[in-house]
């Protein structure tokens, strides 16, 4: 049911108690059938995308998993590491009906009523490791983003089956179970490639010692040219494993101002490279620029796993990667400061980069 207001919806104060305090999300502002988008999610002109800096010719590299143990794939996994940050992967073993459960899981949770998705509000959560919010950080942000999100910090399953919300954690959970060997194996061919011939305890939590994963939900928008659903960022992970719906929306950043469309494909999974990734290779895999854009017909979802370090690792260059003398680009820094810089400010491109650089 659509949420309803005594008062104009335009008033700033009443936007932030319907979509934030009350717990509506932007999806409770969208069911009330807007004609025009309220001013506080209009986006400056140059963090809109256009028609003009879309390049339709260009795609990111689509990799049939089918044959892991075949060296043209691992080689194709580098290549694609290194030159776009992004490719898609298909026939990846994660059976098709565990990603559309929990695609009905993410749509389940979002259609809980206002009060009880409130529960998990940054106020009212049982814990830090659960979170339900909306736009990214709206604090620190000029303009709001389009969205929606559960956001999951994985610290074991019976804090999971504990803590995390009944309409959705079960099948979340399969999820992340079944990306297990994806993450594995993605990483053990990225490592070889600089060097790093085996991944022990030290380098296995530094790589993928701590996972989120967001339920994002995108509703209709009512001007969809004047906002976005995620600003411009690169991740802050090592690996990003994103399950897109057929909707699609996603752009990763192509040659200067130029953005790709990351077209959905059925049964697949985007993968990304984190800056965690780009630190720890020294710069040999980059983390790219990514945005999602609102849409004016349809309701949207996405559900990202973020493979991460913990927080309390200090993430730098490995030492092989350094071995023949090459610089370092990148100093040593705490990852849950890396972190918290990243979401004390506004999505801004590539700039927490910055934070490490030497």
């Amino acid at each position: 049911m659509a949420p309803t207001v005594a008062t104009p919806i335009s008033e700033s104060s009443n936007i932030t108690d319907l979509v934030v305090t009350n717990g509506n999300g932007v999806k409770g502002l969208s069911e009330m059938g807007l004609k025009t988008l309220p001013k506080q999610y209009i986006q400056p002109v140059e963090e809109r995308i256009t028609v003009s800096n879309i390049l339709p010719q260009e795609s990111i590299p689509i990799i049939d998993m089918s044959n892991w143990d075949d060296q043209k794939v691992s080689e194709s996994i580098c290549d694609a590491a290194e030159k776009w940050g992004f490719f898609q992967i298909i026939n990846h073993g994660v059976p098709i009906e565990v990603l559309e459960n929990v695609k009905d899981a993410t749509h389940r949770f979002f259609n809980l009523p206002a009060e009880e998705k409130r529960k998990f509000s940054k106020e009212n959560s049982p814990s830090n490791s659960v979170r339900f919010g909306t736009s990214f950080s709206p604090e620190a942000e000029k303009a709001l983003e389009w969205k929606d999100y559960l956001s999951l910090f994985y610290v074991s399953e019976d804090e999971a089956s504990a803590l995390w919300p009944s309409a959705c954690k079960d099948q979340v959970l399969e999820y992340m179970r079944g990306s297990e060997p994806i993450i594995q194996r993605l990483l053990e061919a990225l490592m070889k490639r600089i060097n790093v011939k085996e991944i022990d305890e030290t380098k296995e939590s530094l790589l993928m010692g701590s996972k989120r994963i967001n339920l994002n939900y995108y509703p209709i928008c009512p001007n969809p040219e004047l906002t976005v659903g995620v600003g411009r960022h690169s991740d802050v992970s090592t690996l990003t494993i994103l399950l897109q719906d057929d909707i699609g929306g996603l752009y990763v950043r192509g040659n200067n101002d130029s953005w790709v469309h990351v077209p959905p494909v059925s049964g697949s999974l985007v993968i990304n490279v984190g800056d965690a990734l780009q630190i720890m290779s020294n710069g040999r895999y980059k983390s790219i620029e990514h945005r999602v854009v609102a849409s004016g017909s349809k309701n949207r979802i996405s559900v990202p796993i973020f493979v991460n370090p913990r927080p309390y690792d200090m993430i730098g260059p490995f030492s092989e990667v350094l071995a023949g003398a090459e610089k370092a680009l990148y100093k040593q820094v705490l990852y849950s400061d890396y972190v918290k810089h990243f979401f004390r400010k506004a999505h801004d491109g590539k700039n927490t980069i910055e934070f490490a650089k030497i």
